[in-house]
């Protein structure tokens, strides 16, 4: 049974620290929510394997290979494959264009719960992570 809306445990794996505090922060003191941050995809991994989590936010540009490799590896292990994941990129993954998109890597949309394209309006960013996994 998923947490309560005020209980909900967040993962955000992205490079910027200081994108990660200001979410953290926003993301806490607004909804109540509790994120947990991790700076490369390795550790968001081993954290996802090890807490309970509600859903994953997943930076595409990471300093241990691209967030697209690091949505496969999450959806392909047992213990990873269920959390809702929600790309979190700077340029939009479905850019047909880009060597790195979706199509390119082959990934299926039904492993992304949603995609939030950065900048964002930090104030906005709760109600659009509650819209996309539908909270």
């Amino acid at each position: 049974m998923p947490n309560s809306n005020s209980n909900r445990y967040i993962l955000l794996i992205d490079d910027e620290p200081d994108l990660c505090r200001i979410v953290k922060v926003t993301l806490e003191r607004l909804k109540g929510w509790s994120i947990l941050t991790a700076y490369t995809g390795q550790d968001g991994f081993t954290l996802a394997q090890t807490q309970p989590l509600d859903a994953i936010l997943l930076d595409l540009s990471l300093p241990d290979g691209s967030g697209l490799e690091w949505l496969q590896t999450l959806k392909t292990n047992p213990a990873t494959r269920p959390i809702p994941v929600i790309l979190f990129p700077a340029t939009d993954p479905t850019d047909l264009t880009d060597p790195t998109s979706i199509q390119e890597l082959e990934i299926d949309y039904s492993d992304i719960a949603g995609i939030i394209l950065k900048p964002f309006n930090i104030l906005h960013l709760a109600d659009q992570i509650g819209t996309q996994l539908h909270w």
